[in-house]
């Protein structure tokens, strides 16, 4: 042993390791097997890891699985994990065996050293707390790293997806009140439609933002059930008979979440059929923040040649040619988050169809996607409420002179005199360059004081009863 390395050895012989990191021998083979990109796992899953063998500990402990003296220090060693204090002590990427056998070996082997360090012991020494018979005791990868899977999930959603999203929600539902009153043009195919409020398009954002929202906490159920229990295929083998009860007892005690054990381990290991529709939301509330962002900046769009409706604050942030040159900037970030998040999807969807037999071997994969997913969307959304939503304007002598100019206001002129003819007075505007007013005027249709009477754009943004039309 030299002053930078020391020596340890497990059944597979012996291997020298960096002297002041906790892994052992199956992490550092792996570290320098699997030298592939530099992806590593988020902290999130990391501190999930950590909290998983603190509960299998305390569950091994009161089913008599292991001693107290053991279960002590095994839970103190796997607390600082899960407080987020042992994150460097995992250097192994998310490439690596399917199952994520190396990064639960990594945590069983930080936590017996680190253990046995309390005890007194040195690093290497594997005793008394060994990483396999004690910190893996009633457990194996298959089982355990799925469960730290929907573990990590489940709380990125619960602690920073779902209250972003809300604080997202929360403030489009704001400025949707404040412009309840701001009639606007209305858009389809890109081309002018009828009138509508700058509120309702917001108020639709924001419920599009809630949808996603219920679509998370619908499926939750399916998310909280837990395979730990199957340990090596499904069967339990080497486990007490009542451990997943006990873990997921304890786990939904610790965190506040109904954790509960999956009736079926050999789903909840052989398939993440799960997971893939969790993916499959985060999907869907990527595709509903895109058409925020994109249809944000498209109504901000100017300030003089665009459509201009709304007035995007400045960030400070200019062109490195044209100067002063104000771009939606928050609009292009969220909105490559949520191409990230597609693309994502696309991922998980493949890794999630590639189970064969009794396991999924595209764990690792699937969950470094699917937390990235959680947390590029939970910071975009709070960036974009706060930073964009928040900070708009409207233009409203630019939403007044569009809807006052607009030839679509022509519709409401149908139920009294027909479509053929309001299309006819419509025409006329356009090639003659004149108001709607002018050309039913000019055409006999419509005496002005009943064009004043029946094209009212306030009266356009909500339901009302057509009279018949006049023959």
């Amino acid at each position: 042993m030299t002053d930078s390395v020391r020596t340890e050895t497990d059944s597979l012989g012996a291997i020298e390791i960096p002297a002041g990191r906790y892994w052992g021998p199956q992490t550092e083979r792996a570290r320098r097997l699997f030298r592939i990109g530099d992806q590593r796992f988020q902290p999130e899953l990391v501190c999930a890891l950590g909290l998983h063998k603190v509960v299998c500990a305390q569950a091994n402990l009161a089913l008599g699985e292991l001693p107290k003296d053991l279960v002590q220090v095994i839970v103190r060693a796997a607390e600082e994990i899960a407080a987020g204090e042992r994150d460097a002590d995992f250097p192994l990427t998310v490439w690596q065996t399917g199952s994520g056998t190396q990064t639960n070996m990594n945590a069983n082997e930080v936590i017996a050293n680190r253990a046995n360090e309390l005890l007194g012991q040195p690093l290497g020494s594997r005793s008394p707390v060994h990483p396999n018979d004690h910190v893996n005791r009633s457990q194996s990868s298959n089982d355990s790293f799925p469960t730290v899977m929907h573990i990590a999930a489940v709380r990125a959603i619960e602690h920073r997806l779902i209250p972003s999203l809300e604080t997202l929600r929360g403030t489009l539902a704001g400025r949707a009140r404040e412009w309840a009153d701001v009639v606007k043009i209305g858009r389809t195919h890109m081309m002018d439609a009828v009138p509508m409020t700058l509120g309702q398009a917001f108020a639709a954002f924001a419920r599009q933002v809630e949808l996603g929202q219920e679509r998370l906490r619908a499926g939750m159920g399916r998310f909280l059930s837990l395979p730990q229990g199957g340990t090596a295929v499904g069967t339990g083998l080497n486990r007490h008979p009542d451990f997943d009860v006990v873990f997921c007892r304890l786990l939904a005690e610790r965190t506040g979440l109904a954790f509960t054990p999956n009736p079926d381990k050999f789903e909840g290991m052989g398939a993440h059929d799960a997971l893939v529709e969790l993916s499959g939301q985060l999907n869907v509330i990527a595709v509903s923040l895109n058409k925020l962002g994109n249809d944000v900046r498209l109504l901000g769009s100017g300030p003089r040649a665009g459509l201009s409706e709304l007035i995007l604050p400045s960030d400070g942030l200019s062109s490195s040619i044209m100067p002063g040159k104000t771009n939606p900037t928050q609009s292009e970030a969220l909105t490559m988050v949520c191409a990230r998040v597609i693309g994502n999807h696309a991922t998980v969807t493949v890794a999630g169809a590639q189970s064969a037999l009794e396991l999924n071997v595209f764990k690792p994969v699937i969950i470094h996607a699917i937390l990235e997913s959680i947390l590029l969307l939970a910071d975009a959304a709070e960036s974009f409420a706060s930073n964009m939503v928040a900070k708009l304007e409207a233009n409203r002598e630019r939403i007044a002179d569009n809807v006052a100019r607009s030839v679509m206001l022509v519709t409401a002129l149908a139920p009294h005199i027909g479509y053929d003819r309001s299309m006819e007075i419509g025409q006329s505007a356009l090639l003659d360059g004149i108001t709607l007013r002018e050309a039913a005027d000019r055409l006999g249709y419509v005496a002005p004081e009943d064009f004043d009477r029946w094209v009212r754009p306030d009266d356009m943004v909500r339901p009302g009863r057509s009279p018949a039309v006049r023959t």
